[in-house]
Order: structure tokens, then C-alpha cells, then sequence
């Protein structure tokens, strides 16, 4: 099942879908509404039977409505970097043995379709196409084995980067968390409809309809499983945190001249099973009235 997040007149929706086409749901005013996903998900509620609901109700066209992040509460979100290996490569680190971790902030979160937004203070905003693992069971030192019981499902990202920021220390906090530069979306699928731990599929970024990343998920260096094993040995996981799992080979900055997004780009990111993230690229407000003074 896929479930979509939306916003229209005003009100703030939930619909579900069985082929990721044709949609159906509530505006949070209707009596059967059963909360945002946030809410279903930190409350153990079964999506499955969500979404059955769901589909009893009238359709709603996505299209012609606001698209918002699957989740936008969540408790941690937690990013994985260099965790293929030709991206590790290209960007001149060694492979590690431990995975390199590091946060967003929920402010920086837009939905499918929402502008990301390249600062004024740069013109190095890269692109990161990811998939993200939602965690739906509570848990601290989780074995790899369980390790998957505890996602309730997958969605994608763009871990849009900021890079002169990213790298003006050895800490990446600020070139990951500009506002607006962390796409999400475009709806949440069901672990139960993907294979376990999303391996071996294929996910995609483009730019301007021109493939710039291309990969399977079974080159992670550190699966679904090892994540949730390692990271719970540090802190609790819980339901509603997110794992963004790393971004393969490609990114604008290793390329010779380097690519980044401008004004006018569009990308997206698509993964088998998880459909298409896409959002236009656009300048912060105020950078073109700077440029003409």
C-alpha cells in the first residue's frame, strides 16, 4: 500500500493507493479522518488497515493538491553518507568500516513537487538520491536478524547539498540543512510490498531528464538491517524516526566540471517500487534583486 500526505483548501489530507495511480481519502474535517501519518505510525496503528479505510472513500486528484512530506515530526532523521562505494571512491574517502552518520532538522523537509531551494550564500547545491527506511517498532540494541521488523516502510529523498557549507568542516551539519533542501516524498509504501530491506533495486536521479545516478540498492556497503543493528546500539530508535540510507555514485560535485543545480532544474529521484520524487530547483528570495542592484 502507498499512502500520500496532502494539503488542499486549506485542510490537511491522507490517501492511500494499492498501484501508486489512483488514490483515495480524507481532508482532516471528515469524521473518519484517522490522523496524519505521523500520528498512525508513532501510535503503532496498522497502515495496512489505514488504508483499506481509505480506499472506501472518494478519490482524491493528487495532481491538482499540495503534496507534503510523508512525515514531518519525526523524532531523528538519520542520514547515512558514503555508504556505496564508487561514491565513497569518487569522493576521494576510504571505504569505512562504520558508517558515517549525521542529522537534518525537520525545518529543512519540503514534500513532492515543493521547490528546493538553492541559498543565496551559494552556487554548490548537489544532488543526493536516497530512499528512506521509516522506522515503525520501538527499539534499543536491535539484533540484525529482527533488524527489519522494526520498519514499517520506504519512501525517497533528495538530500540536496549545500557542499561549500558541507565541507568547510569535517562536520556536515550545516551544508545538509539549508531550509528547503530535503525533499521527501512522495508517498510512504508498505514494507510488506517491497522486498526486505528494499535490496536489489534499482534507484535513479536525474537532472533536467538526464540520468545522473544509477544504481542498485543491493550496493549498499551497510544494509537496511546493519543500520538499524548498529544505530540502535547507540540511541533508541522509535517509531516515526527516519534512516536515509546514502546516495550512490554521480553526484554533481565529483564530475569534471562539477554540476550543480540552478534555477529552472528540475530533479528527480526514482526508485523500483517507491515511484518519483521530483521537485523544480529555484533561487532563494532575494538573490535576483541582489543581482541587479
Amino acid at each position: 500500500m502507498r499512502l500520500a500526505m496532502f494539503s488542499r483548501d486549506g485542510h490537511v489530507g491522507i490517501a492511500a493507493s494499492s498501484d501508486g495511480e489512483r488514490f483515495h481519502g480524507l481532508l482532516d474535517d471528515h469524521a473518519d479522518y484517522p490522523g496524519d501519518l505521523d500520528r498512525l505510525v508513532t501510535t503503532g496503528t496498522a497502515l495496512d488497515a489505514v488504508a483499506r479505510l481509505l480506499l472506501t472513500h472518494a478519490p482524491v486528484d493528487l495532481e491538482g493538491a499540495e503534496l507534503l512530506p510523508p512525515l514531518r515530526r519525526s523524532g531523528k532523521i538519520i542520514c547515512i553518507g558514503l555508504n556505496y562505494a564508487d561514491h565513497a571512491t569518487e569522493s576521494r574517502a576510504a571505504t569505512a568500516d562504520y558508517p558515517t552518520v549525521f542529522g537534518r532538522f525537520t525545518c529543512s523537509l519540503i514534500g513532492h513537487r515543493a521547490p528546493i531551494i538553492r541559498p543565496r550564500l551559494s552556487s554548490k547545491l548537489d544532488y543526493e538520491g536516497e530512499f528512506v527506511a521509516v522506522i515503525g517498532r520501538k527499539g534499543r540494541h536491535i539484533a540484525r536478524t529482527d533488524a527489519l521488523d522494526h520498519v514499517v516502510g520506504y519512501t525517497l529523498f533528495n538530500d540536496a547539498s549545500v557542499r561549500d557549507y558541507q565541507l568547510r568542516t569535517s562536520q556536515w551539519t550545516v551544508g545538509k540543512n539549508f531550509d528547503g533542501t530535503g525533499a521527501f516524498g512522495p508517498y510512504l509504501v508498505t514494507a510488506a510490498d517491497l522486498p526486505p530491506g528494499c535490496a536489489g533495486l534499482r534507484l535513479r536521479t536525474r537532472l533536467n531528464g538526464e540520468t545522473v545516478q544509477d544504481a542498485s540498492t543491493s550496493d549498499l556497503l551497510f544494509d537496511v538491517a546493519t543500520l538499524i543493528a548498529l544505530l540502535s546500539e547507540a540511541f533508541t530508535l522509535v517509531p516515526g524516526d527516519l534512516i536515509v540510507t546514502g546516495t550512490p555514485a554521480g553526484v554533481g560535485a565529483a564530475r569534471e566540471p562539477p554540476l550543480f543545480m540552478k534555477a529552472g532544474d528540475i530533479c528527480e529521484v526514482e526508485m523500483d517500487g517507491l515511484g518519483v520524487l521530483q521537485n523544480p530547483i529555484i533561487d532563494e528570495i532575494g538573490v535576483a534583486e541582489e543581482r541587479v542592484g
